[in-house]
């Protein structure tokens, strides 16, 4: 679906590709994530609005943390959606953040795809079980909200559910644009990743804030909002829906073609053969077709991952309410021996 609305300017196109320069690209970035938060808010039910923000103004995050993302719409939710990645150096749950499910693989459970330090639909089941556990430590169950409202936004952006040994598309160097792709701390600007997680939201945003585009998104998929309510929670299914979607458009529309890697472990884009040299030797590019492309499938998975999350947090507090604990749709259980706990994730 396109939205009207005028083109990015080049001063805010700058601004963004200089945030691609830092750190390595997480999922949606600040504004992909609050977006999707605002419109699970809107989706709240009353007994989980008055539960996430008890939690949430009861627990505030600790004041000496450094914060990454701004918080302009002053919502307790939007601000908690970027808080696992301000401390993702500290916790080292990097691989709570998404699974790799490599190229070409046939539809299986996901249990086979998940890592030994755990995945997001692991990590979403686990924090789910702690949320609906009304005898949990206040705490706790405040944080459980905040990998929640965060990881079902991650696992809606398509590059957090597959793998070409690429690290997410990190190791892909994409010429975008004008703007030729170079090696930066161990990876490259731009990369695949960092284009689907910041550079083509923000230029279809056009400098709006998330509360802006909350507002559009829910506007433009309005017809749609009750089937995906009636479609209920399956985890599982959601996981696939990006994985489908990376094949047919992330990969799909790059030019040229990325072929499919054999599976190995990668640790760094010196890996497999030094694949990152060999993406930036295929000089892949993507320009308007791409974003033409593009745009559709960012902000369809944003409205999705908004309503979803809306159906999680709602179905937590109906269960917490009575203290009763059921599973969620297809969220699979956490393989730890303790419900509602993950092992620890390995340092990436």
């Amino acid at each position: 679906m396109k939205l009207p609305r005028p083109r990015f300017t080049p001063a805010l196109l700058a601004l963004t590709f200089a945030w691609l320069t830092g750190a390595p690209a997480w999922a949606w970035g600040c504004k992909g994530h609050q977006t999707i938060a605002l419109i699970a808010e809107q989706n709240l039910s009353p007994a989980a609005l008055r539960l996430v923000n008890q939690l949430l103004s009861e627990n505030p995050v600790d004041p000496g943390l450094k914060r990454n993302c701004a918080d302009p719409a002053h919502s307790l939710l939007a601000d908690a959606s970027t808080w696992p990645d301000d401390i993702r150096g500290i916790a080292k749950n990097g691989p709570w953040h998404y699974i790799d499910i490599p190229r070409g693989a046939s539809r299986a459970p996901l249990s086979e795809f998940c890592g030994p330090q755990s995945c997001v639909t692991e990590a979403i089941a686990a924090e789910v079980a702690i949320l609906k556990d009304a005898a949990a430590l206040p705490g706790k169950r405040a944080d459980a909200v905040r990998y929640i409202v965060h990881f079902v936004g991650d696992l809606h952006m398509p590059l957090h559910a597959i793998t070409n040994n690429d690290r997410g598309g990190n190791c892909v160097p994409v010429q975008f644009f004008w703007r030729a792709p170079h090696a930066v701390n161990g990876s490259f600007a731009p990369n695949l990743h960092s284009l689907w997680d910041v550079t083509i939201l923000e230029r279809d945003m056009d400098g709006a804030d998330p509360s802006e585009y909350a507002q559009l998104l829910a506007q433009a998929f309005a017809a749609d909002l009750s089937r995906w309510r009636a479609a209920g929670i399956h985890v599982d299914d959601w996981a696939w829906e990006s994985y489908d979607l990376a094949e047919s458009v992330v990969y799909g529309h790059l030019r040229p073609k990325i072929p499919a890697e054999k599976p190995v472990d990668v640790h760094s884009c010196a890996d497999d053969n030094n694949i990152g040299q060999r993406m930036m030797d295929l000089h892949v590019s993507a320009a308007d077709e791409y974003q033409e492309a593009a745009v559709p499938v960012v902000q369809r998975r944003l409205a999705e991952a908004g309503i979803r999350l809306a159906l999680v947090l709602n179905e937590a507090a109906a269960a917490a309410g009575t203290a009763q604990s059921y599973p969620i749709g297809a969220v699979p259980l956490a393989r730890s021996s303790e419900p509602g706990t993950l092992p620890p994730p390995r340092v990436q």
